[in-house]
């Protein structure tokens, strides 16, 4: 009874000495980040669209099922999904230092020792005999200075870490994946409108080749007429080759093998998304590449203490308690019993500059976090900047160019009509058409880049958005994980940790 009571006394004792144990090195709080008031280019004409799915706005069923099989099926989800369990598992191991290791132990033996040997046996004592054991230790070191605290405080923000860099996967890929489908509906509108110009020049040769032979036209007309067929046709095989190769970037977006890929919207029939409100603060807790830095900069700033922690000593208990005997029938009888209990305590001397070389590595690697966060967020000032004018500058530059394809289909529909009525040479015609070719081509392009804005645009400035695409994959990866007992969806890991 009495030593129960002090072994109680004892553990109490080790309890309160741990829990107002001391905590080296820093505690991570937030600078203050110089944010401005407003983005430099930022619009009166946005809408709080930051926290929804924003794709939806393009109102094309086709992107929808597309982005929809890519959050289910993306590799590189999955890869960053496998990562956050991974830092899960890595997580427990090191929280689990802070707890007592309790294991269990029975043996079983017979042996014989040798009556020759130079310790003969007692008289009346066999050289044969038996041994049972049955017994429960106990190990554990006392974190009187917070090293493993710190190294757990490190292993967490780890953790939070890939579940951002997760995050920022989904982020990147919806993005890409609306921005290949959008390029790719531009490519066919350019093929669109190359073979039905390469069409109109093959009736313009057929004319100028019966006129020829007429010798209403000279052959220079001719070989014209050629060249600019010629020319035209030669860009159909180009953009065939990208159409193909867009496709095959996309299939491989939506985790599948090279095929060929639905098409919905024509590329003037997508609907035009709003510009989502929010401030230049907002991005530090929207943008999951801007919260995974930060948790970087947390990890690095918990090692410091780990570190520091190595200059104390290192305090450890360990404890037994079982039973032995040579006949299992008294194996469970009072005289059995066995115990035992110790405690040790290490302190380094002398380590030739191991343990303040592992201190200013682990403080360099702060300062390199600090310094990656703090240009992360100037970093995404600038993106979102250049997102908002190219936005706004883009829809511009496709109403000018507007006015100018249909001034140039004017202009090529008079210069036919002038040359047919003598008052013009052919080259003026070939100019016109020429540059009416050019202009559409350049159209196309600048219709496509400026939806793609838009995506762009979403992208930079993060939001709950992300995790709406979230819960798309967490149910996927959900169905995955029922086989794995202790495995958990991703997405969970903040959940998991409080």
């Amino acid at each position: 009874m009495l030593r129960a009571r002090l072994s109680l006394c004892f553990a109490s004792l080790v309890g309160v000495v741990l829990l107002n144990g001391c905590l080296l090195g820093p505690n991570y709080s937030r600078e203050p980040v110089p944010t401005p008031a407003t983005f430099r280019f930022a619009t009166t004409e946005v809408a709080d669209t930051a926290n929804t799915e924003w794709w939806k706005q393009f109102q094309d069923p086709v992107l929808d099922d597309l982005i929809a099989t890519a959050l289910a099926n993306n590799k590189d989800v999955k890869i960053a999904a496998a990562r956050v369990e991974q830092f899960m598992g890595q997580f427990v191991t090191t929280r689990s230092a802070l707890f007592p290791q309790i294991s269990a132990g029975a043996t079983a033996g017979r042996q014989r020792i040798s009556r020759a040997g130079p310790q003969p046996t007692l008289p009346g004592v066999g050289p044969v005999f038996n041994n049972f054991e049955l017994s429960v230790s106990a190990a554990w070191e006392i974190d009187l200075f917070g090293r493993i605290r710190r190294l757990t405080e490190a292993a967490r923000a780890n953790l939070l870490s890939s579940e951002e860099a997760r995050r920022a996967t989904i982020l990147s890929l919806v993005a890409s994946v609306a921005s290949s489908y959008l390029n790719l509906r531009s490519l066919d509108q350019q093929l669109a409108i190359a073979k039905a110009t390469t069409e109109s020049r093959a009736e313009s040769v057929h004319v100028f080749t019966l006129r020829f032979e007429g010798g209403e036209v000279s052959q220079m007309e001719l070989a014209q007429s050629q060249s600019e067929y010629e020319a035209s046709l030669a860009t159909i095989p180009q953009l065939e080759t990208q159409i193909a190769q867009q496709e095959d970037a996309l299939s491989v977006l939506l985790g599948d093998n090279p095929r060929p890929i639905v098409r919905g919207c024509e590329l003037g029939a997508f609907a035009t998304p709003v510009i989502p409100a929010g401030l230049p603060s907002d991005l530090l807790e929207r943008r999951p590449d801007l919260l995974q830095a930060e948790q970087d900069l947390i990890a690095a700033n918990a090692l410091i203490g780990a570190a520091r922690a190595l200059y104390f000593p290192q305090i450890s208990i360990t404890g037994l308690f079982g039973t032995a005997s040579g006949q299992f029938s008294s194996l469970f009888t009072g005289p059995s019993r066995v115990w035992s209990f110790a405690g040790a305590v290490t302190q380094p001397i002398f380590t030739a500059g191991n343990i303040s070389g592992q201190v200013q590595t682990a403080e360099a690697q702060q300062r390199a976090a600090l310094l990656s966060y703090q240009k992360a967020i100037q970093v995404a000032f600038q993106e979102v900047d250049d997102a908002l004018i190219a936005s706004q500058k883009l829809h511009t530059q496709l109403e000018v160019q507007g006015r100018q394809v249909t001034a140039l289909a004017t202009y090529a529909r008079l210069a036919r009509a002038r040359y047919e009525g003598g008052y013009t040479s052919y080259i003026e015609v070939l100019d016109a058409e020429r540059s009416l070719f050019d202009a559409q081509l350049a159209q196309t392009q600048t219709q496509a880049a400026a939806l793609t804005s838009f995506v762009t645009l979403y992208k930079v400035m993060g939001g709950g958005w992300v995790v709406e695409a979230d819960k798309m994959t967490t149910q996927q990866t959900a169905g995955e994980s029922q086989s794995a007992e202790t495995s958990k969806p991703a997405g969970t890991a903040a959940q998991a940790l409080q």
